[in-house]
């Protein structure tokens, strides 16, 4: 399975990348799926919503209606 690469030029907080990556409708869709334990980075479940990204982390999400992974760029 190839994973996309979404490109965010520096840092980023997980919870802004959920939405800038097209993953959450929403700032509060985010934090929803986020305190769920829905969201992985690099495999670990993450539940802090400010969590900063680097880039070359991958993101995968989890839920009932989907699965999805993608890289931080």
């Amino acid at each position: 399975m190839s994973i996309e690469t979404v490109e965010v030029g520096g840092t980023i907080r997980l919870g802004q990348f959920l939405k800038y990556a097209g993953i959450a409708e929403s700032g509060a869709h985010a934090r929803e799926m986020i305190e769920a334990g829905d969201v992985e980075v690099d495999g670990q479940t993450e539940t802090r919503r400010g969590r900063q990204l680097h880039g070359g982390e991958v993101i995968t999400v989890i839920t009932q209606a989907f699965e999805t992974s993608v890289r931080v760029g």
